[in-house]
């Protein structure tokens, strides 16, 4: 779709919850702290859009689930984010729906208990985006081992600096697979150390003629 493969369209959708839930949640806090009835519509307007977007990021993450080359580990892994996954779009469904049917009529403890709820939620939602992250970032999930294999041979490649190119002085040199140029020869004409020069001394009197 427009170029895009599950996974990078999974990532996509995913982008939208992550920002949106959190965000009605902080309206929501807000709106009961201050009793805004304005600032409780737009948490609830936040809400069912990124209730709307999960619900697209956990079906492109099925279609994902069967597009991506992975072994056991990444598979365990999408298990679990996956299991994450229902349970959040579960919750902020049920919380939205709730809220549709009974927000003119909510007393304040129904109103708070619909909040805890959400609270509840974004737990879950945290918890699926570290599993996500995961997969991304410590097992390339959504990378193809054809692709992996040219990367890793890249980096395993020697690359050196230009010299216009400006150097980090933080840049950790000891890196065998990275280097700013060819390193200075030695100096040939460097001083020995101290102990190494001659000391001029003096013979006492009558000492045969001999080679220092």
């Amino acid at each position: 779709m427009f170029g895009y493969d599950w996974p990078r369209v999974h990532a996509l959708f995913v982008a939208f919850p992550v920002a949106l839930l959190p965000i009605a949640v902080i309206f929501d806090l807000v709106g009961l702290t201050r009793k805004s009835d304005a600032l409780r519509r737009t948490g609830l307007s936040l809400l069912l859009i990124g209730t709307i977007a999960a619900g697209g990021a956990v079906l492109a993450g099925l279609q994902a689930e069967d597009a991506i080359d992975h072994g056991d580990a990444i598979h365990h892994l999408m298990e679990e984010h996956q299991t994450l996954g229902y349970y959040t779009l579960g919750i902020f469904a049920v919380v939205g729906l709730w809220r549709l049917w009974r927000e003119r009529k909510m007393g304040s403890r129904e109103r708070t208990a619909t909040f805890v709820l959400s609270l509840v939620g974004l737990g879950f939602l945290i918890d699926t985006g570290h599993h996500g992250g995961k997969l991304v970032f410590e097992h390339a999930a959504g990378v193809s081992n054809a692709t992996l294999r040219l990367e890793l041979q890249d980096r395993g490649e020697r690359h050196v600096h230009g010299p216009d190119e400006a150097h980090d002085d933080d840049h950790d040199h000891d890196d065998g697979d990275h280097s700013h140029g060819t390193p200075p020869a030695a100096d040939s004409t460097a001083s020995r150390p101290e102990s190494t020069k001659a000391v001029p001394h003096s013979h006492p009197p009558g000492t045969p003629p001999h080679r220092d």
